[in-house]
């Protein structure tokens, strides 16, 4: 190796090696420098080029003459590379990384600040490396992160869809009969299409019509809720449409915009639309299919962009045979039908909507309180007439009202352990016989069912042996 690729004479004077022979020093260092496959380029504490090695060469097409005893800025100024790492490290005194353009070529060149035992830099060493192998890298690493985003929105896709728990301003489900639900609320929600949401009372429907308005083109206009079971028919009318001034007697002397320019834009949600006059049916009829409305002692017609939305528990079929409601009109809500399960109907969703309610109440009142095992057992057993809203309004109730923290079966309204079969007093009333009972009365239900003791322990989240044992203890037949 020549001077021309290793300035020897000013790096014995450098490392202070006079001592040492220059050949071996050389021998040594260019077998170390040479076998590296990165380019190497070293530079002293001026800029000016010492070394390179035969990798750098290659990599970049520069020749080692045309940087070695040259400065850096004058190699920059020469046009052989765009920038010089060197002088950042100089500059900065740390290590620095840069995309560096040598004749065209885009490189990863890295600079290493070597230190003296004063903290000066003596060397700079620079490593060079062509990035063309790592843009073939960044282009698959791209082309994984789109297909891993593809399956992440799959799979949350899926999670919308399957039995996967979820939550929706405190609607918590989790059974196949509730998702299946919040499906088709989610595919209507898109389109306007009128939605007749049907379900006993407390079961949430409200909480569906939330959903389907937050999830549509309209989620930024209002929402405007009508309960038409609440209002007194006599005012039902002003009360939606509106009124001009002097319409009545009490009427504001401004008149008044009705609930459903309220809720222009966006949706009116009916409930308990069973509820409504026939004769003012009549005129939410022409409202539905004009999409205007006149106030009260109005002459004009009013035009209105609003989605519609009604509810109700009653049997609007045997209401229209009955000549209670009206036929068209009942057509033109029950356009997309939306029937929402009992809480009896889905099982599964009663224990996790017990936890979120006591959470809740937890939070709201600063308490502590948590369920006993065999509580929830008689949840998932008890038929709920008022669904949700009469869990919710239950397990705030024993949440206020106990003294101790565990909630149990002792702390339930006798009425309640009444309906299961069973009546709370002295001697019937003791905690383990109302266990026994309520466990008694769950795995006959379950073994009706399920049919095989395997399925019913699945069903029931315990062992098939802890089944076995437990029926042979309560006296039931396998």
């Amino acid at each position: 190796m020549t001077n021309q690729s290793i300035n020897l004479d000013y790096l014995s004077e450098c490392m202070k090696l006079d001592q040492i022979n220059k050949s071996d020093i050389e021998n040594i260092l260019v077998s170390i420098f040479q076998s590296s496959y990165d380019g190497i380029y070293v530079a002293d504490q001026n800029g000016v080029g010492i070394m390179v090695n035969a990798a750098y060469s290659r990599i970049t097409g520069v020749k080692s003459e045309e940087l070695l005893g040259k400065s850096m800025r004058t190699v920059v100024k020469e046009g052989i590379v765009s920038e010089s790492v060197t002088v950042k490290v100089l500059e900065k005194k740390t290590p620095v990384t840069i995309i560096q353009s040598v004749r065209g070529k885009e490189l990863l060149v890295t600079g290493n600040p070597v230190f003296d035992k004063d903290g000066e830099i003596v060397f700079v060493v620079t490593n060079v490396r062509d990035i063309s192998d790592l843009n073939h890298i960044k282009t698959e690493l791209l082309h994984s992160r789109k297909m891993t985003d593809q399956y992440i929105s799959e799979i949350e896709e899926l999670r919308k869809r399957e039995l996967i728990q979820m939550h929706v301003d405190g609607f918590v489900a989790q059974s196949q009969e509730i998702m299946k639900v919040f499906h088709l609320a989610r595919k209507v929600a898109k389109v306007d299409s009128g939605v007749l949401i049907l379900g006993e009372s407390g079961v949430g429907k409200e909480v569906i019509v939330n959903f389907i308005h937050q999830e549509s083109d309209r989620a930024a206009k209002p929402l405007v809720k009508v309960n038409c079971g609440a209002i007194p028919h006599h005012l039902l009318e002003s009360e939606l449409f509106g009124y001009e001034r002097g319409a009545f007697t009490g009427a504001n002397s401004h008149g008044k915009p009705g609930l459903f320019e309220l809720a222009n834009g966006g949706t009116i949600f009916l409930d308990e639309i069973g509820d409504m006059p026939v004769d003012l049916q009549v005129k939410l009829l022409r409202v539905l299919q004009e999409f205007e409305i006149m106030r009260v002692g109005g002459t004009k017609s009013i035009k209105i962009d609003v989605r519609v939305i009604s509810a109700t528990h009653m049997d609007l079929e045997a209401m229209v045979d009955k000549n209670d409601f009206r036929r068209d009109l009942y057509y033109r809500l029950n356009i997309v039908p939306i029937k929402v399960p009992t809480l009896r109907e889905r099982k599964v969703d009663i224990v996790p909507l017990a936890f979120y309610f006591l959470n809740r109440t937890n939070e709201k009142n600063r308490l502590n309180k948590r369920f006993h095992p065999e509580i929830l057992q008689f949840f998932e057993g008890y038929s709920w007439p008022g669904n949700i809203r009469e869990l919710e309004n239950l397990i705030e109730r024993l949440a206020v009202m106990t003294d101790q923290d565990e909630i149990s079966l002792k702390d339930l309204p006798p009425s309640m352990l009444k309906g299961m079969g069973f009546v709370k007093s002295e001697t019937t009333g003791k905690l383990k016989e109302t266990i026994a009972n309520v466990e008694r009365k769950m795995i006959k239900e379950q073994m009706e069912i399920s049919k095989t003791t395997r399925r019913a322990a699945e069903a029931l989240g315990i062992s098939q042996s802890a089944l076995v044992k437990k029926m042979k203890k309560l006296g039931l037949t396998l």
